[in-house]
């Protein structure tokens, strides 16, 4: 067997990859890896992919003599993968140089003929052992055929070399997603102090249009009570349009989107809901829009919340 490939250097806590420092690794639900060993009998290789997914869905696609591997298998992708539609693919080539005997083993093909007849006596249904089974019988063909058990262990080392190379990958991919998810949050955080200085600026253009309207309606000049009811009128539009509680909570969810998303680990439902509380004050600031400005601004933050939101669904 080839020696196994090298392991990237992640330190393990609980069945968890943690950068140094005891961070979480933020990772992609998206991945790859492809992992194999030469034995003196063929080749024997393990694959993993992996597509988005709400849950952990796993999927494998092996012969029969690796059934009894699935529990293990299942245990150590489970230990470290927690969301994704992931499929293991386990395939053994016998090697076509190797050269079959010429005559089978006699004193092991007498045993499991009588073990056999044994076995029909008390199941007489039971299906008798096919050629190819005979064939395939552990020791039957001499040295070259395989040991069952040295390929499970050989699977569940290709096993581990091949996770830690898929959560390098999916890590890689985490640390992109987390780039360009950080870029949108720059982008909304740069609309929220361009904009919020112009509140003040809207009202007192309103006040300054809903004056001059009552000045072209009234046949006098303004008394102190029309100017009582200009003033009523402003505050309540004031109060109507007014939006630095959708901008504070603007702020307020992404700071926890940068928190969610510094902190690692599996942050993908989180980030998801966070994305609907920013697509909601989004809603809320164009609903309450006063002006053109502060509508093209509403459009402009829910493009990059969703824009962030695309990106998050590959986040584990």
């Amino acid at each position: 067997m080839a020696a196994m490939k090298e392991t990237p250097q992640e330190t393990r806590t609980n069945g968890k990859q943690n950068r140094p420092g005891g961070r979480e690794i933020l990772r992609s639900m998206t991945g790859y890896a492809v992992d194999t060993a030469d034995l003196p009998s063929g080749q024997l290789s393990l694959e993993l992919r992996a597509v988005n997914s709400r849950f952990l869905d796993l999927t494998f696609r092996m012969g029969e003599d690796f059934r009894a591997l699935e529990p293990a298998l299942r245990t150590n992708i489970g230990e470290q993968v927690k969301r994704g539609k992931l499929e293991c693919r386990i395939n053994f080539t016998p090697r076509e140089d190797v050269s079959l005997p010429g005559s089978l083993n006699g004193p092991l093909l007498t045993q499991l003929q009588a073990l056999s007849c044994a076995a029909l006596d008390v199941f007489p249904d039971a299906r008798p052992l096919a050629v190819q089974e005979i064939l395939r019988w552990p020791g039957m063909l001499g040295d070259t055929s395989p040991d069952p058990q040295a390929l499970h262990a050989t699977a569940l080392q290709l096993m581990e070399t091949a996770l830690a190379q898929f959560n390098a990958s999916r890590a890689r991919e985490g640390d992109k997603l987390k780039a360009i998810i950080l870029d949108r949050v720059a982008g909304i955080r740069g609309h929220v102090d361009r904009i919020r200085p112009c509140t003040p600026g809207i009202v007192a253009t309103y006040r300054e249009k809903l004056s001059k309207r009552l000045e072209d309606l009234l046949p006098t000049s303004l008394g102190d009570h029309d100017r009582d009811r200009i003033n009523q009128e402003v505050i309540l539009f004031a109060q109507k349009i007014d939006v630095d509680e959708e901008l504070d909570r603007l702020l307020t969810h992404l700071d926890e989107v940068t928190r969610a998303l510094t902190a690692g680990g599996a942050a993908g439902k989180r980030l998801d809901f966070l994305m609907q509380e920013l697509n909601r004050e989004a809603n809320t600031l164009g609903s309450k829009s006063a002006s053109l400005e502060l509508t093209q601004t509403a459009v402009e933050l829910k493009v990059l919340i969703e824009q962030m939101r695309e990106q998050i669904q590959n986040i584990e």
